[in-house]
């Protein structure tokens, strides 16, 4: 049994934080150390997400859209003001999490994780399977 959510949490959401991150340290200036801060993650972690060993498998697929590309600019800039509430910073992360689920290129990873899904309909993400 995987819900889409494993797919996100396998696939989507380490691409997001390469992306966040590389956003914090090149358009905000900030040092790794800050950004691993700012991001509630290890400075190894950060590490490993400059290095590609980490998010490196959807990132392009997420630069391809432009709307998916505004939300996480938008979550980069509100994790480099001081201060930014937390409830704002998950809700942003989750509406991220919601346009890419809008979008087949979750569903087709979602189909190679459980193959099972290309013999159904699959109504979870808005399209069809």
């Amino acid at each position: 049994m995987k819900p889409p959510c494993v797919i996100i949490v396998k696939y989507i959401l380490p691409a997001v934080r390469v992306l966040v991150m590389k956003e914090l340290t090149e358009k905000y200036n900030m040092r790794k150390i800050d950004a691993s801060a700012k991001m509630e993650l290890t400075p190894a972690a950060i590490t490993q997400y400059f290095k590609g060993d980490r998010g490196a498998t959807f990132v392009n697929e997420i630069l391809r859209s432009e709307e998916t590309m505004k939300k996480v600019s938008k979550l980069a800039e509100t994790l480099a003001r001081n201060g930014a509430p937390i409830e704002g910073v998950i809700e942003q992360l989750c509406g991220i999490c919601a346009t890419i689920r809008s979008k087949e290129a979750l569903c087709k990873l979602h189909e190679k994780d459980l193959p099972a899904l290309k013999e159904c309909v699959c109504t979870i993400c808005e399209r069809s399977a």
